[in-house]
């Protein structure tokens, strides 16, 4: 079997493409950006991703696409640019890529889309596959207008189709708002969480690359969306603690009421950073255990000890 992983360099496809080539059973293949010197497996560069992305050369031979590349974060000075790039990139091209699939032969089409499309925050009930969407940010809603456009494009033809959407992804060597948190805990400053009571459910790197493997050829997952996700749900201090019990310190946790946390976020205007810090998001992750025969392979709190641990060891490295 060959497969072709988009973003083959990216935090969760490099990832992905050492595993693949670990487990020795798949010839792999990769599209960048821009390939490095370093590459591990033959790579395809594409450019910018749009509508006129040439995606052929990378499909020939292919039998799976595991579909990782997109904009999560675009800077830009108007709402209107924001949206136009997300669009562009994240559903203009993802269907020049699906109908590239179909003309190639290409027999599965894995598209990693977001738990965003779902919502931003749960109130009690837990998001699974029959919750109704409701993305509260752009780049969500491009995920869910790719995951349609997806549907359509592949309905009726012999590619069978599988959307797999993840929390946010977490590891020693995360980007974005996960390394914040790591960069935060590792000062070994007090922290103002002591009183958060919120559940989040996230997902290890190793988990999401090892259901992203297990849907490359499973019969049952074919045509089939999967939220994804570890089994636990922790609070942030919870998550504090493991992180610097991995980093070798003790978390120190004040007991600041939230409301007063919520009060200072808007007088700084970062009310965001505060909601995605405290809210709850809860994923019930039965329908990929039951149906695929899939578990975790690692536990949340083993996998957020050994991020800690792993940050500070490359944290060193970067110093020596």
């Amino acid at each position: 079997m060959r497969v072709l992983v988009t973003g083959a360099n990216g935090f969760v496809g490099s990832a992905l493409v050492d595993e693949l080539l670990a487990r020795g059973r798949l010839e792999v293949v990769g599209t960048v950006r821009r390939a490095s010197k370093n590459a591990k497996c033959e790579l395809f560069e594409t450019g910018n991703l749009g509508a006129s992305t040439d995606w052929g050369n990378a499909l020939e031979g292919v039998d799976s696409v595991i579909h990782l590349a997109g904009r999560a974060h675009v800077l830009g000075d108007t709402s209107a640019e924001r949206v136009n790039e997300f669009e562009r990139v994240n559903v203009d091209a993802t269907v020049t890529l699906a109908k590239a699939s179909v003309q190639a032969g290409v027999k599965r089409f894995v598209f990693v889309s977001s738990i965003g499309v779902n919502g931003a925050e749960t109130n009690g009930v837990p998001f699974a596959e029959s919750s109704d969407p409701c993305p509260a940010a752009d780049y969500a809603l491009s995920k869910l207008e790719a995951e349609r456009q997806l549907q359509a494009t592949l309905t009726g033809t012999d590619v069978e189709l599988v959307i797999v959407r993840p929390p946010l992804v977490y590891a020693g060597h995360a980007p974005g708002n996960f390394r914040r948190l790591l960069n935060l805990v590792s000062t070994g400053f007090p922290l103002p969480f002591g009183r958060v009571r919120n559940a989040r459910t996230m997902i290890a790197l190793e988990n999401l690359v090892d259901l992203l493997i297990c849907c490359i050829d499973h019969p049952r997952a074919a045509n089939e969306l999967f939220l994804c996700a570890d089994n636990e749900a922790l609070s942030l201090p919870e998550m504090v603690r493991l992180l610097a019990e991995g980093m070798g310190h003790k978390a120190r946790l004040l007991p600041v009421p939230v409301f007063l946390l919520y009060l200072l976020s808007a007088i700084l205007n970062k009310r965001s950073v505060l909601d995605q810090l405290f809210g709850s998001l809860v994923i019930n992750n039965q329908k990929a255990r039951k149906l695929l025969g899939w578990s975790p392979v690692v536990d949340a709190k083993s996998a957020l000890t050994a991020a800690g641990r792993d940050y500070m060891i490359l944290k060193k490295e970067r110093s020596e």
